[in-house]
């Protein structure tokens, strides 16, 4: 198995940061890059078990283990406790850079934390176009793509009901998705409701997705040191 460079491995995976934003959060500490195997040395092997990363409970958010957060993938606000992703999110927030980080990371471990991946020296600071002040305070779009026929006026959220809209992709956790679900189960996933996800229509796909993912960097990120959630054997 050839194993990719440590750099190179943190940069795969946070390539998935596309949309992460440009908030400052406060620095954590980034481990020291462990020792590697020495070259010509045999490739090792582990089995990795990846149910701890979904069983583990997320800082911030009440007691709530990632699997709680992703079934229903929902992005639920909690006002009794502080406005930041997970606990909803500024279009800034580097979402994806944490969603990561409880995908992969051990968050009980001294010195890591959500914004471990976010805090790499590797990330932009901000994102390259700033959010706009009115409705619907997105960023303009790269490039020309197709835009909405009207302004967002002509439909109301809070009264209209579900018929009047049309589901194309799911956000509610961002990097869920594309993430833990496989190309071939996009679509589905993308289509089925909530109540599929309640009913553990996906959690094989996860953790299969997920399992390929250790499988291809977790070596990788524990050579740079990090404790990741998944035990290994």
């Amino acid at each position: 198995m050839s194993k990719l460079r440590p750099v190179g491995a943190i940069a795969a995976v946070t390539l998935l940061a596309a949309c992460g934003g440009g908030d400052s959060p406060t620095p954590t500490q980034t481990p020291s890059p462990a020792a590697t195997a020495p070259p010509g040395s045999p490739p090792q092997s582990f089995t990795y078990n990846v149910e701890p990363c979904f069983s583990q409970v997320v800082p911030g958010t009440g007691g709530r283990t990632m699997r709680d957060l992703i079934v229903p993938d929902a992005l639920t606000f909690d006002l009794s406790r502080a406005a930041d992703f997970p606990n909803g999110r500024d279009l800034d927030d580097q979402t994806v850079d944490i969603t990561l980080a409880f995908l992969f990371l051990d968050l009980s471990e001294s010195g890591q934390s959500l914004r471990t991946f976010a805090n790499l020296p590797l990330n932009p600071p901000a994102s390259d176009r700033a959010p706009i002040e009115t409705f619907p305070y997105l960023a303009p779009p790269q490039g020309n793509p197709p835009l909405a026929l009207t302004s967002g006026s002509s439909f109301n959220f809070r009264t209209d009901p579900d018929s009047a809209f049309v589901s194309v992709d799911r956000m509610g956790m961002p990097a869920i998705a594309p993430a833990i679900i496989g190309g071939p189960q996009r679509i589905p996933y993308n289509d089925a409701p909530q109540t599929a996800d309640l009913q553990g229509a996906f959690r094989a796909e996860q953790t299969l997705q997920l399992t390929n993912l250790f499988n291809a960097i977790g070596d990788d990120l524990v050579n740079l040191g990090l404790e990741i959630c998944a035990t290994r054997s």
